[in-house]
């Protein structure tokens, strides 16, 4: 069984062209989250590992493991207040260690990912508005909810393009 064959068939569900502003926001986040999937699907463990585009030391591992460390620490950490919370890969609180992928599986860091993912659509699904905020102790800022969606879209749009590159180097596949 390859590593990422759980998102082998990736539903991607592009956001609505009309719509409120939190259904918008819900939407594109989640459309980014299926892009990294789809950029993953069929490679095992090895494929995501491997580090295609020197001197940079990326890898579709690490990118995954990155963003399970990403979700944890905007939504859990810093809008449910869970600021004690260890990160996933660092319980030293070393971010870095998540882009290392050595000794992690796809199945380790995919179900991370998922469990990271699903507690923070619960999170943002139980607040009463986008104007709830948090405190990110990392930075010493309150943050609102539609503060965290917006850079969480960011934060993803900009490594779907690093996973484009990475998943090019790997097996030539382009597009998604």
């Amino acid at each position: 069984m390859s590593g990422s064959d759980s998102f082998a068939r990736v539903d991607r569900v592009g956001p609505p062209l009309t719509g409120g502003e939190r259904e918008t926001l819900r939407a594109y986040l989640d459309y980014h989250r299926a892009t990294l999937a789809m950029k993953c699907a069929g490679l095992g463990d090895e494929e995501l590992r491997r580090r295609t585009m020197p001197p940079s030391a990326l890898s579709l591992l690490g990118l995954v493991r990155h963003m399970a460390e990403v979700e944890r620490a905007w939504f859990r950490r810093t809008m449910a207040g869970e600021a004690e919370l260890p990160l996933v890969w660092s319980p030293e609180g070393d971010y870095q260690r998540a882009y290392d992928p050595e000794g992690s599986t796809g199945p380790e860091a995919f179900t991370a990912w998922q469990a990271e993912v699903a507690e923070s659509r619960r999170i943002e699904a139980a607040a009463p508005s986008l104007d709830v905020t948090g405190e990110n102790k990392r930075y010493g800022c309150e943050v609102s909810l539609r503060w965290v969606m917006l850079h969480m879209i960011h934060e993803y749009a900009r490594h779907n393009g690093h996973a484009d590159l990475l998943r090019e180097g790997v097996d030539g596949a382009v597009g998604v």
